[in-house]
């Protein structure tokens, strides 16, 4: 395969996530041949994630760059302009995160280029709401950008904004498992994880319960005690035995999840959409509000799975939650059990 080809299409993944749904993309698509360069973050875990992703994408025919774009031997700037040749060159960037200030860069500085937004999360419902509005890309938890930093950042987010919208020469689709707002000249293509089913067999079923981890401690939406709470309460009630931990939950709440709820913790070493596929799962997979709960019923649509979307209660929600956050992870329980009949957790018993 000629650096030409795989130059047509340049794909640029931050997270293991991303660089998932690049590959459901390009196997429900078909592109050929084409580059993704990972751009990994400090945390270990995520680059532990992304690394073994890397060889499943080159396992898969893509060219894999990976670029410290954080640090290390190339400061920024310098990372910068190493990447302004190949992005000259693409026809076609694939992009996780449009609210990424690194990626909002690269696509400034990607003149008119066809654009793909690939699923980084249930934050893709927010992508095309704000677009449509015109708005600044700003991510659900966190409050609009202010202060000197974000002013000196304002002409490239404008810019970036500018690239991500349809224009005349310029296609923008967005693939993804979400439910998302339709805006006019943006294509919706959805994602079945049809490579994932393709790539791994049927799972193996425990007979149990596992209870998918949630960031949202340490994001600053949710109490920690209440939190712990919760999941104490659902592992009493459902039999769970298995937690299986985000990327970015901390190593200190983990072990205390472990010593007051009594369960199990796994750090999964792929993505959870693969972790389940590859099984072994639990019968019963509970959840609150979070990506999963979009993106596993596709996965595991031909198993018996069952998954389970527990609400938020308000008195979990730290104070300086939003009203827009909480509506926001309202509207990911409510559109999941509408669009994929998903249960509730039945009421404790009295």
């Amino acid at each position: 395969m000629t650096d030409d080809a795989c130059g047509q299409t340049l794909a640029f993944a931050e997270s293991p996530v991303q660089l998932l749904n690049t590959l459901e993309w390009a196997h429900t698509s078909g592109p050929g041949g084409f580059t993704v360069i990972i751009l990994p973050p400090h945390d270990p875990t995520s680059r532990g994630q992304l690394r073994r992703m890397a060889q499943l994408a080159r396992d898969s025919g893509c060219r894999v760059l990976w670029r410290e774009a954080r640090g290390g031997a190339m400061t920024p700037s310098r990372a910068l302009a190493s990447l302004a040749g190949p992005l000259r060159r693409a026809r076609r960037l694939v992009i996780g995160d449009p609210f990424s200030h690194y990626l909002q860069l690269l696509v400034s500085m990607a003149r008119n280029r066809d654009v793909v937004v690939v699923d980084d999360g249930t934050a893709t419902m927010e992508f095309t709401a704000q677009l449509a509005r015109g708005e600044r890309l700003v991510r659900w938890h966190r409050p609009s950008a202010r202060g000197p930093r974000a002013l000196l950042f304002a002409p490239v987010a404008r810019r970036a904004v500018r690239r991500l919208s349809p224009a005349a020469g310029r296609s923008v689709e967005v693939f993804t498992a979400m439910p998302v707002v339709a805006m006019e000249g943006i294509t919706v293509s959805a994602n079945t994880f049809s490579w994932t089913r393709s790539r791994f067999g049927a799972p193996r079923l425990t007979g149990g319960a596992d209870l998918v981890g949630t960031s949202l401690v340490e994001t600053g939406v949710l109490h920690e005690d209440g939190y712990t709470a919760a999941v104490a309460e659902l592992v009493k009630e459902h039999g769970i035995t298995r937690y299986f931990a985000h990327r970015k939950e901390s190593g200190e709440k983990l072990r205390r999840l472990s010593r007051e709820a009594g369960v199990e913790i796994v750090r999964p070493d792929l993505p959870l959409e693969l972790v389940a596929r590859r099984g072994p799962i639990g019968s019963k997979i509970l959840s609150f509000p979070s990506t999963v709960v979009h993106t596993l019923p596709h996965v595991l649509a031909d198993t018996a799975v069952e998954v389970v979307v527990c609400d938020v209660a308000e008195s979990l929600f730290t104070d300086r939650v939003t009203e827009r956050a909480s509506g926001f992870l309202a509207a990911v329980t409510s559109t999941a059990r509408a669009t994929h009949s998903l249960a509730a957790p039945p009421p404790a018993p009295k």
